[in-house]
Protein backbone atom coordinates (compact mmCIF):
# COMPACT_ATOMS: atom_id res chain seq x y z
CA UNK A 1 0.00 0.00 0.00
CA UNK A 2 1.24 3.36 -0.96
CA UNK A 3 0.92 6.00 1.88
CA UNK A 4 0.08 9.25 0.15
CA UNK A 5 0.44 12.52 2.17
CA UNK A 6 -1.42 15.76 0.86
CA UNK A 7 0.11 19.09 1.49
CA UNK A 8 -2.34 21.90 0.92
CA UNK A 9 -5.29 19.64 2.47
CA UNK A 10 -7.72 23.15 3.14
CA UNK A 11 -7.96 23.81 -0.93
CA UNK A 12 -10.49 22.64 -3.14
CA UNK A 13 -8.25 20.29 -5.28
CA UNK A 14 -6.54 19.13 -2.21
CA UNK A 15 -10.02 18.39 -0.02
CA UNK A 16 -11.26 15.86 -3.33
CA UNK A 17 -7.97 14.04 -3.22
CA UNK A 18 -8.74 13.24 0.64
CA UNK A 19 -11.96 12.18 -0.58
CA UNK A 20 -10.99 10.19 -3.59
CA UNK A 21 -8.36 8.14 -2.26
CA UNK A 22 -10.61 6.50 -0.34
CA UNK A 23 -12.28 5.00 -3.22
CA UNK A 24 -8.18 3.92 -4.31
CA UNK A 25 -7.28 0.06 -3.39
CA UNK A 26 -3.66 0.57 -3.92
CA UNK A 27 -3.06 4.07 -2.02
CA UNK A 28 -4.18 5.01 0.99
CA UNK A 29 -3.95 8.55 2.94
CA UNK A 30 -1.43 8.45 5.74
CA UNK A 31 -0.49 12.09 6.38
CA UNK A 32 -2.33 15.42 5.88
CA UNK A 33 -0.48 18.95 6.29
CA UNK A 34 -2.70 22.13 7.18
CA UNK A 35 -1.53 25.35 8.84
CA UNK A 36 -3.97 25.58 11.00
CA UNK A 37 -6.78 23.45 11.61
CA UNK A 38 -7.98 21.11 9.17
CA UNK A 39 -12.12 22.37 8.73
CA UNK A 40 -13.62 18.78 7.95
CA UNK A 41 -12.90 15.25 9.34
CA UNK A 42 -10.51 12.99 8.11
CA UNK A 43 -10.07 8.98 8.94
CA UNK A 44 -8.57 8.89 13.14
CA UNK A 45 -5.73 6.52 11.38
CA UNK A 46 -4.72 9.75 9.32
CA UNK A 47 -2.12 11.86 10.90
CA UNK A 48 -2.95 15.29 10.56
CA UNK A 49 -0.07 17.74 11.21
CA UNK A 50 1.72 21.44 10.54
CA UNK A 51 5.10 20.04 10.67
CA UNK A 52 6.54 19.67 6.95
CA UNK A 53 9.14 17.23 8.06
CA UNK A 54 6.95 14.99 9.53
CA UNK A 55 4.56 14.96 6.56
CA UNK A 56 7.48 13.88 4.62
CA UNK A 57 8.23 11.71 6.65
CA UNK A 58 5.10 9.84 7.21
CA UNK A 59 4.38 9.24 3.37
CA UNK A 60 5.79 7.41 0.32
CA UNK A 61 4.57 10.12 -2.07
CA UNK A 62 3.33 13.69 -1.41
CA UNK A 63 0.99 15.77 -3.55
CA UNK A 64 1.02 18.95 -3.48
CA UNK A 65 -1.99 21.47 -4.43
CA UNK A 66 -1.01 24.56 -2.75
CA UNK A 67 0.34 28.44 -3.56
CA UNK A 68 3.71 28.84 -4.69
CA UNK A 69 5.32 30.47 -1.31
CA UNK A 70 3.58 27.51 0.37
CA UNK A 71 5.33 24.98 -2.57
CA UNK A 72 8.74 26.93 -2.13
CA UNK A 73 8.93 25.96 1.72
CA UNK A 74 7.86 22.32 0.52
CA UNK A 75 10.58 21.95 -1.81
CA UNK A 76 13.21 23.91 1.12
CA UNK A 77 12.09 20.84 3.43
CA UNK A 78 11.95 17.99 1.19
CA UNK A 79 15.76 19.03 -0.46
CA UNK A 80 17.20 17.98 3.38
CA UNK A 81 14.23 15.08 3.68
CA UNK A 82 13.71 13.82 0.21
CA UNK A 83 10.58 11.78 -1.38
CA UNK A 84 8.60 11.53 -3.87
CA UNK A 85 6.27 14.96 -5.34
CA UNK A 86 3.51 15.21 -6.82
CA UNK A 87 2.99 19.14 -7.84
CA UNK A 88 -0.16 20.78 -9.08
CA UNK A 89 0.35 24.69 -7.60
CA UNK A 90 0.33 26.87 -10.58
CA UNK A 91 1.47 30.53 -10.45
CA UNK A 92 5.16 29.90 -9.40
CA UNK A 93 8.45 32.29 -10.36
CA UNK A 94 11.42 31.95 -11.91
CA UNK A 95 12.92 31.43 -8.54
CA UNK A 96 10.68 28.92 -7.79
CA UNK A 97 10.57 26.82 -10.95
CA UNK A 98 14.51 26.52 -10.45
CA UNK A 99 14.48 25.36 -6.96
CA UNK A 100 11.49 22.57 -8.09
CA UNK A 101 14.64 21.67 -11.04
CA UNK A 102 17.09 21.71 -8.53
CA UNK A 103 15.24 19.45 -5.96
CA UNK A 104 14.18 17.20 -8.59
CA UNK A 105 18.12 16.21 -8.73
CA UNK A 106 17.64 14.71 -5.31
CA UNK A 107 14.74 13.07 -5.52
CA UNK A 108 11.51 12.30 -8.56
CA UNK A 109 9.24 15.26 -9.11
CA UNK A 110 6.06 15.59 -11.67
CA UNK A 111 5.32 18.79 -11.98
CA UNK A 112 2.07 19.92 -14.09
CA UNK A 113 -0.20 23.07 -14.29
CA UNK A 114 -2.78 20.93 -15.00
CA UNK A 115 -3.14 16.67 -14.17
CA UNK A 116 -6.22 15.60 -16.76
CA UNK A 117 -5.80 13.01 -18.95
CA UNK A 118 -7.66 15.60 -22.11
CA UNK A 119 -5.08 18.45 -21.52
CA UNK A 120 -2.14 15.92 -21.64
CA UNK A 121 -3.40 15.31 -25.17
CA UNK A 122 -4.17 18.43 -25.55
CA UNK A 123 -0.59 19.83 -25.39
CA UNK A 124 0.31 16.91 -27.83
CA UNK A 125 -2.06 17.98 -30.27
CA UNK A 126 -1.12 21.69 -30.06
CA UNK A 127 2.35 20.87 -30.76
CA UNK A 128 1.43 18.98 -33.65
CA UNK A 129 -0.78 21.55 -34.99
CA UNK A 130 1.92 24.06 -34.60
CA UNK A 131 4.28 22.37 -36.06
CA UNK A 132 2.23 21.63 -38.68
CA UNK A 133 -0.21 24.86 -39.62
CA UNK A 134 3.18 26.89 -40.05
CA UNK A 135 1.98 30.02 -41.07
CA UNK A 136 -1.34 30.24 -38.84
CA UNK A 137 -1.54 32.28 -35.82
CA UNK A 138 -1.64 30.79 -32.59
CA UNK A 139 -4.36 32.54 -30.06
CA UNK A 140 -5.21 31.04 -26.63
CA UNK A 141 -8.06 32.18 -24.24
CA UNK A 142 -8.52 30.43 -21.14
CA UNK A 143 -11.58 30.99 -19.17
CA UNK A 144 -11.61 30.37 -14.77
CA UNK A 145 -13.34 30.61 -11.77
CA UNK A 146 -13.64 34.11 -10.07
CA UNK A 147 -11.55 33.21 -7.43
CA UNK A 148 -8.59 32.07 -9.39
CA UNK A 149 -5.59 34.06 -8.50
CA UNK A 150 -3.19 33.73 -11.03
CA UNK A 151 -3.34 34.66 -14.90
CA UNK A 152 -2.98 33.46 -17.28
CA UNK A 153 -3.27 30.06 -16.21
CA UNK A 154 -0.40 27.80 -15.79
CA UNK A 155 -2.32 25.62 -17.97
CA UNK A 156 -2.50 28.15 -20.56
CA UNK A 157 0.88 29.02 -20.38
CA UNK A 158 2.11 25.28 -21.07
CA UNK A 159 -0.28 25.43 -24.13
CA UNK A 160 1.62 28.19 -25.22
CA UNK A 161 4.62 26.85 -24.45
CA UNK A 162 4.18 23.77 -26.60
CA UNK A 163 3.21 25.69 -29.54
CA UNK A 164 6.46 28.03 -29.03
CA UNK A 165 8.17 25.01 -29.18
CA UNK A 166 7.30 23.46 -31.90
CA UNK A 167 7.85 26.66 -33.62
CA UNK A 168 11.23 27.31 -32.27
CA UNK A 169 10.74 30.38 -30.43
CA UNK A 170 11.46 31.52 -27.13
CA UNK A 171 7.74 32.00 -25.70
CA UNK A 172 8.70 35.27 -23.61
CA UNK A 173 10.13 36.89 -26.41
CA UNK A 174 6.65 36.35 -28.52
CA UNK A 175 3.58 35.82 -25.82
CA UNK A 176 1.33 38.72 -25.24
CA UNK A 177 -1.63 38.79 -22.74
CA UNK A 178 -3.59 41.92 -23.48
CA UNK A 179 -3.86 44.18 -26.56
CA UNK A 180 -4.98 48.07 -26.14
CA UNK A 181 -5.29 51.01 -28.40
CA UNK A 182 -3.53 51.74 -31.67
CA UNK A 183 -1.09 48.98 -31.62
CA UNK A 184 -0.62 47.95 -35.10
CA UNK A 185 -1.08 44.53 -36.74
CA UNK A 186 -0.13 41.61 -35.62
CA UNK A 187 3.40 40.40 -35.61
CA UNK A 188 4.33 36.77 -37.75
CA UNK A 189 5.70 35.06 -34.45
CA UNK A 190 2.87 36.14 -31.72
CA UNK A 191 1.36 34.25 -29.28
CA UNK A 192 -1.81 35.37 -27.27
CA UNK A 193 -2.53 34.03 -24.17
CA UNK A 194 -5.79 35.97 -22.89
CA UNK A 195 -7.85 35.51 -19.12
CA UNK A 196 -11.13 35.21 -18.45
CA UNK A 197 -12.51 35.28 -15.10
CA UNK A 198 -15.80 35.04 -14.03
CA UNK A 199 -18.08 32.61 -12.26
CA UNK A 200 -17.72 28.76 -11.67
CA UNK A 201 -16.12 28.24 -14.69
CA UNK A 202 -13.76 25.13 -13.49
CA UNK A 203 -11.52 25.83 -16.15
CA UNK A 204 -11.88 26.08 -20.47
CA UNK A 205 -8.87 26.08 -22.77
CA UNK A 206 -9.16 27.31 -26.39
CA UNK A 207 -5.89 27.21 -28.54
CA UNK A 208 -6.72 28.52 -32.17
CA UNK A 209 -4.92 28.78 -35.15
CA UNK A 210 -6.45 31.09 -38.04
CA UNK A 211 -5.26 31.68 -41.31
CA UNK A 212 -6.76 33.25 -44.33
CA UNK A 213 -9.77 31.41 -45.39
CA UNK A 214 -10.08 28.34 -42.70
CA UNK A 215 -9.13 28.11 -39.15
CA UNK A 216 -9.13 25.52 -36.50
CA UNK A 217 -9.53 25.62 -33.09
CA UNK A 218 -8.97 22.97 -29.91
CA UNK A 219 -10.87 23.00 -27.15
CA UNK A 220 -10.59 21.74 -23.53
CA UNK A 221 -13.53 21.75 -20.66
CA UNK A 222 -13.34 20.82 -17.38
CA UNK A 223 -16.55 19.87 -15.76
CA UNK A 224 -15.11 18.60 -12.30
CA UNK A 225 -12.28 19.32 -9.88
CA UNK A 226 -12.30 15.72 -9.77
CA UNK A 227 -10.70 15.78 -13.39
CA UNK A 228 -7.26 17.21 -11.48
CA UNK A 229 -7.82 15.23 -8.09
CA UNK A 230 -8.16 12.08 -10.01
CA UNK A 231 -5.25 12.93 -12.43
CA UNK A 232 -2.73 13.79 -9.45
CA UNK A 233 -3.44 10.43 -7.41
CA UNK A 234 -2.53 8.35 -10.75
CA UNK A 235 0.42 10.41 -11.40
CA UNK A 236 1.42 9.70 -7.51
CA UNK A 237 1.02 6.27 -7.99
CA UNK A 238 3.10 6.21 -11.19
CA UNK A 239 6.05 8.34 -9.70
CA UNK A 240 6.23 6.96 -6.04
CA UNK A 241 8.81 4.14 -8.25
CA UNK A 242 10.50 6.40 -10.30
CA UNK A 243 14.16 7.54 -10.05
CA UNK A 244 15.08 10.95 -8.97
CA UNK A 245 14.00 13.71 -11.76
CA UNK A 246 12.08 15.95 -13.23
CA UNK A 247 8.66 14.65 -14.76
CA UNK A 248 5.41 16.13 -16.60
CA UNK A 249 2.24 14.82 -16.41
CA UNK A 250 3.12 13.44 -20.26
CA UNK A 251 5.31 11.50 -19.10
CA UNK A 252 3.10 9.49 -16.95
CA UNK A 253 0.47 8.79 -19.52
CA UNK A 254 3.22 7.58 -22.17
CA UNK A 255 2.32 10.76 -24.65
CA UNK A 256 5.48 11.98 -25.37
CA UNK A 257 5.67 15.95 -25.82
Amino acid sequence: MIKVGVFGAGGRVGRLIIDDLHHEAELSLSTVHVRNELNFLVDEAVLVTNDMKVLLETSDVIIDFSLPEATQALLECAMEHPKPLVIGTTGMDAHQLNMLKSASELMPILYATNMSLGVALLNKLVYTAAKTLKDFDIEIVEQHHRHKKDAPSGTALTLAHSAALARDLDLDAVRISGRDGAIGARSRDEIAVMALRGGDIVGRHTVGFYNEGEFVELHHTATSRNTFSKGAIRAAQWLSTQESGLYTISDCLELGV
